[in-house]
């Protein structure tokens, strides 16, 4: 019912933490399956982690940014959430939270996307179990983590 890379991202959002891995699975997907739709749940998706990382790393401006966007998307589309098994309102009222921590330069802080369909949760946590991570546990807070980016190619 939901495609892998999507459990991947949620796995890595919710257990690995690993923001830049949510962006870089997901982005894939949305590449092989939806590439011409900027308004698609998938470019949502990958617009959170994001502003997950820029605020984790301390770029406020960027992770508002991004949050702002998010915000839009959900006043606009958030009807579309339900069919990847995330609530609407509960997403609203993250996104809000999120945005009035960095409004006001506070750290970052690990969340959980509100995850409505149990099967889908299931299968998360399956994921992190066979990647041997634990699920919705506070953020590592390593620079390898933190500036993957950076990191990555050297």
């Amino acid at each position: 019912m939901y495609p892998t890379h999507y459990i991947e991202f949620l796995a890595h959002f919710h257990g690995t933490r690993d923001y830049f891995e949510c962006h870089e699975v997901l982005e894939e997907y949305w590449k092989d399956n939806d590439l011409k739709n900027r308004e698609s749940v998938w470019v949502f998706l990958i617009q959170v982690a994001v502003g997950f990382y820029h605020h984790r790393r301390g770029n406020f401006r960027g992770a508002e940014k991004l949050m702002k966007r998010s915000q839009v998307y959900v006043e606009r589309h958030g009807h579309l959430l339900p069919s990847v098994g995330l609530d609407k309102f509960e997403m609203k009222e993250l996104i809000r939270c999120e945005l009035k921590l960095l409004s006001n330069s506070k750290p970052y802080q690990s969340i959980q996307l509100p995850i409505t369909d149990p099967q889908l949760l299931r299968k998360v946590r399956t994921q992190c179990v066979s990647w041997r991570v634990p699920f919705n546990q506070p953020s590592p807070m390593d620079e390898a983590l933190i500036d993957k980016h950076r990191l990555r190619n050297r």
